[in-house]
């Protein structure tokens, strides 16, 4: 295989994704909030919560749209470049994918439109349970894409059919309840909820510093800081359970994470700077904090965590093992499965090595014939390269410890400082509106690219994964994908900021009639003006 082909195919898809990606959080994050404003409309019937509900549906509605667009596109490419790969694990990785459009993305389909244009027909609890639906099939999207991808890390499941060459499902059930799965579920989501607490605190804070629709600012930014809050503790306690998942599941991206050439004595410690040297085999200027990798990762004071040299020796003992495997595999296909008893049983002992002995396909067309120092090359490509990985796993840990020290901050002053915000920290809320993105961008790029050289772990070389296409065929697509997420984009930031600079538009006379009504009651009651005026 051309390994340019392969690094195009992965450069492709990483952009698409990628860019996919920036539209996801939001919708998963956005949809909740609208839904509590909506609820919390229907409790109190205090137009201000409409109003609030139309604003940030609309806002919601674009980056939905868009979204879908390029989740589709993104899918084709299954087809496209990766074809070899959805040969061989369709049965398995088309089914929740399946089940996804089936389910979630119709439940969406089905009830977008009538949350955006079913307020006069539809009474407010039949309109907020609309809403809710809505919330709950774009989760549940997450949700079923999400178990394909825990699948890829972890492929539990389904065994290896020699005769069709094709990995077949065994039992839906774990591969629904796959451990790897529900752990990037509910932190993936976990981390929407934060990038869409962020944006709505972000722009509410924008419209305080301008001085333009106070009411629905500081009332969006206290179901933010709250809803924010929750979120960004949920995302360090379920990152900390992936972390957990990780080192049963996939040792070597866990050692490349920590940059952990050599297996330490139990608890291992983490390495909180350094800079990885991949050549030497060492970490330098590394900087530790004593025990708390052990803890995290074992959650115990006994239990090892596996070093890269370490894990790099049994890559070569579980290739030659896969040689046994690939071996018995073309006997059984020239066979047609009708071999003996003995072969059969050595095939199924070594079956799950056989990925490690199609590593070898790099360097020679039959494992078989591969020498020592061949075999030695393909256990030296089961270690990614360290120091993207190192380096983007501490960046997305910091802004996460940001996030609760921002949503605690905002939370305490909507609660117990009668909502007076310091132009200083508005300021900074809208500053921090992109810190989210990058944060779940460097999460999926430490989770994807830690995962290499497999497209399924342990099961699927990258390198065999895509389809026979040209160099020119991927050149063209790719400057074609460039061009239409291009425009997309533009669209994207085009109609988001014409519409938060445009502002609540809708139910705007009522609105206003509730607000003065409610002011004189306040003032009424207590003798003081309500505030309107920002802390300095």
């Amino acid at each position: 295989m051309d390994f340019g082909i392969v690094e195009l195919s992965r450069l492709q898809f990483a952009m698409t994704a990628m860019y996919h990606f920036l539209f996801v959080p939001l919708t998963l994050g956005l949809s909740i909030i609208v839904a509590i404003m909506e609820t919390v409309y229907v409790m109190t019937n205090r137009p201000i919560w409409r109003q609030m509900t139309k604003f940030w549906a609309t806002l919601f509605g674009i980056n939905f749209v868009l979204g879908v667009a390029t989740g589709l596109t993104m899918e084709f490419q299954f087809g496209m470049n990766w074809s070899y790969y959805s040969h061989y694990v369709g049965d398995i990785f088309g089914a929740p994918l399946a089940i996804e459009g089936l389910m979630a993305f119709f439940m969406e389909a089905t009830f977008v439109g009538l949350m955006f244009f079913g307020w006069e027909k539809l009474s407010p609890v039949k309109h907020m349970v609309v809403t809710w639906l809505v919330a709950i099939g774009s989760n549940f999207s997450a949700l079923w894409i999400l178990i394909a991808n825990g699948w890829m890390q972890n492929p539990v499941g389904a065994h290896f059919n020699p005769l069709t060459m094709r990995m077949e499902m065994t039992s839906f059930f774990d591969v629904v309840f796959n451990p790897v799965a529900q752990a990037k579920f509910v932190h993936t989501v976990s981390a929407g909820y934060v990038t869409a607490a962020v944006f709505v605190m972000g722009v509410s804070s924008w419209y305080m510093l301008k001085g333009r629709h106070f009411e629905l600012a500081r009332r969006s930014i206290a179901v933010a800081a709250a809803f924010g809050l929750a979120s960004a503790l949920s995302v360090v306690i379920l990152g900390d359970e992936s972390g957990y998942e990780t080192t049963h599941n996939q040792k070597m991206k866990l050692a490349a994470m920590e940059a952990m050439w050599e297996t330490e004595p139990a608890p291992a410690s983490f390495t909180l700077f350094g800079i990885p040297d991949q050549q030497d085999r060492e970490t330098k200027y590394a900087i530790h904090i004593p025990w708390v990798m052990g803890l995290i990762g074992t959650r115990s004071l006994t239990e090892q965590i596996t070093g890269i040299d370490e894990l790099v020796k049994g890559s070569e003992e579980r290739i030659r093992n896969g040689i046994v495997a690939y071996d018995d595999l073309l006997k059984i296909r020239e066979a047609k499965g009708d071999v003996s008893a003995d072969v059969e049983k050595q095939f199924n002992e070594n079956v799950g090595d056989l990925g490690y002995a199609y590593l070898l396909k790099r360097y020679v067309d039959d494992p078989r014939q591969a020498t020592d120092a061949q075999i030695k090359m393909a256990a030296d490509d089961t270690v990614p390269t360290v120091w993207p990985i190192f380096w983007s796993f501490r960046l997305m840990v910091a802004l996460g410890f940001s996030f609760i020290a921002l949503m605690v901050y905002f939370f305490v002053v909507s609660n117990w400082k009668g909502m007076q915000y310091p132009r200083w920290a508005l300021r900074l809320a809208v500053i921090v509106i992109p810190a989210p993105w990058i944060a779940a961008e460097l999460g999926w790029f430490t989770a994807e690219f830690g995962r290499q050289p497999w497209t399924v772990d342990g099961v699927l070389p990258t390198a065999l994964s895509v389809s026979h296409l040209s160099v020119g065929d991927l050149l063209f697509t790719l400057l074609g994908f460039v061009a239409f997420y291009t425009v997309l984009f533009v669209i994207e930031m085009g109609l988001m900021i014409k519409y938060i600079k445009k502002g609540p538009y809708q139910d705007v006379e009522v609105t206003q009639e509730w607000l003065q009504r409610h002011d004189d009651r306040l003032s009424g009651r207590d003798g003081n003006a309500p505030v309107t005026m920002l802390a300095e």
